[in-house]
């Protein structure tokens, strides 16, 4: 609506500019109207080095935001091997302010919300930018050449875009991500420890594996006997109902449109329950008490809220899986305990089976990531708060307790029963004012 207004003005500003003579008879002339000169900050950003582009962003939540595309390499090791241009969102609360880098882990198309605005940067009234991560949406190099979706790659990706945003912020910055960005904030502090004066991981996992296998003995142990019996009778309950559940999948799947070339729909079936446990309280969703009296509809229904097929079918996060594969890692199936019902008797490499395009199948695991990261946090004190959910599973894979042993500056805040969704913002009133407490005087020091 925004645009479409100011196309409008800009239309009628147009109709100004007309001539004397194509004014109609005994119409007075109107007055010529003075364009409104660019922003300081819209000068500023036009003129770093590198930038493409700059495009202002009505917003409520600032005084000024802008989508700036930037060039980068595609490998910053050898600027020859090419360059792509990477999309951001800066949002201006003021030249004096301290500024939070955003490390996205996948696109950023968000960052164009008028209302968004992250809870630290509300919080404290700071700049805000929102780097999208490489090989996502418009920050895409071509040719996709996978070899360069790295967290090394990410992690210069940012420290560039902060060199050049230094020279308009000079205060206080840190850095923040959520989930895959909540990793990705790690990797940036490991790689670059002095870009910022702090960072704020959240629900961010560090897998040791690409089937890490600490997740499922995670999940086992979420709430009482009685959750976990609910949430293994549900999956019982729907693969016994083969024969009814297989058509109404295959029924939901043909009307979302989907594409289910990747496998047959008793396979799917057999994932989707797989993946429930995992999905159910990833994202704090509850279980229902099931029997053999219980609708079908009603126990699918439940299933496909929790668990549907579009994770397995609609694959616009490939280049996180790419980089799962070769680096960051994930978690596993638990097939023993329904054995008697699967088709799918071994879900052992699923994620390369299903999730990786032909082009990446023969990634193999490098572990070094994961053990640069934890070597950074076991000899280091960076200023760090990580925020995670009591009941995420990916909790499982926290950066371990251990690592904070007589730390100062390193804090892990669990929320009871938080999921995924786990932000400073939801954590219990103590919790919230000892975190809050804590940033503000890492911002004052």
């Amino acid at each position: 609506m925004k645009r479409f207004l100011s196309y409008s003005l800009l239309l009628a500003a147009s109709l100004l500019f007309v001539t004397p003579s194509s004014v109609t008879a005994g119409e007075p002339a109107k007055k010529k109207v003075a364009e409104l000169p660019a922003s300081e900050l819209y000068n500023k950003l036009k003129a770093l080095p590198g930038v493409v582009s700059v495009e202002k962003i009505e917003t409520t939540r600032f005084p000024e935001r802008y989508r700036v595309k930037i060039t980068q390499p595609v490998d910053h090791h050898n600027p020859d091997k090419g360059t792509f241009t990477q999309r951001f969102y800066v949002s201006h609360a003021g030249f004096d302010r301290p500024t939070q880098i955003v490390a996205e882990g996948y696109a950023a198309k968000y960052g164009e919300a008028g209302r968004h605005r992250e809870e630290i940067s509300a919080h404290f009234n700071t700049n805000q930018i929102i780097v999208e991560h490489r090989f996502f949406d418009e920050s895409t190099p071509e040719p996709c050449d996978w070899t360069y979706m790295t967290g090394e790659q990410e992690a210069a990706d940012l420290h560039a875009i902060n060199q050049a945003m230094r020279t308009i912020y000079p205060g206080k910055w840190f850095s923040s991500g959520i989930s895959k960005g909540g990793h990705n904030t790690m990797i940036y502090r490991t790689f670059y420890p002095d870009d910022v004066d702090f960072s704020v991981p959240y629900v961010g996992p560090v897998c040791f594996d690409v089937e890490d296998g600490r997740h499922e003995p995670f999940i086992y142990n979420i709430g009482d006997e009685y959750h976990q019996n609910m949430t293994r009778n549900v999956q019982r309950q729907v693969l016994s109902r083969r024969a009814t559940m297989v058509p109404m999948l295959k029924a939901f799947v043909a009307e979302k449109g989907y594409d289910a070339s990747v496998m047959s729909a008793d396979s799917l079936l057999d994932f989707c329950v797989l993946e429930y446990p995992f999905a159910l309280n990833q994202w704090g969703r509850a279980t229902i008490d099931v029997d053999g009296n219980t609708p079908d509809s009603i126990l699918f229904d439940h299933l496909m809220k929790a668990a549907g097929p579009d994770y397995f079918l609609v694959h616009d996060t490939t280049p996180f899986f790419v980089q799962a594969a070769r680096e960051l890692g994930y978690y596993s199936y638990d097939t023993s305990y329904l054995q008697d019902l699967l088709v799918v008797k071994d879900a052992r490499g699923y994620l390369k089976k299903i999730f990786l395009p032909e082009d990446a199948k023969d990634i193999e695991f490098d572990d070094r990531l994961h053990l640069k990261i934890y070597r950074f946090l076991k000899d280091n004190d960076p200023k760090m708060l990580f925020v995670y959910g009591e009941i995420d599973p990916w909790t499982a894979a926290a950066p371990e307790d251990y690592l904070f042993y007589n730390k100062k500056n390193m804090h892990k805040f669990v929320q009871k029963g938080g999921s995924h969704s786990t932000r400073i913002s939801t954590m219990p009133k103590e919790q919230q004012e000892r975190a809050w407490k804590i940033l503000e005087k890492w911002l004052a020091e």
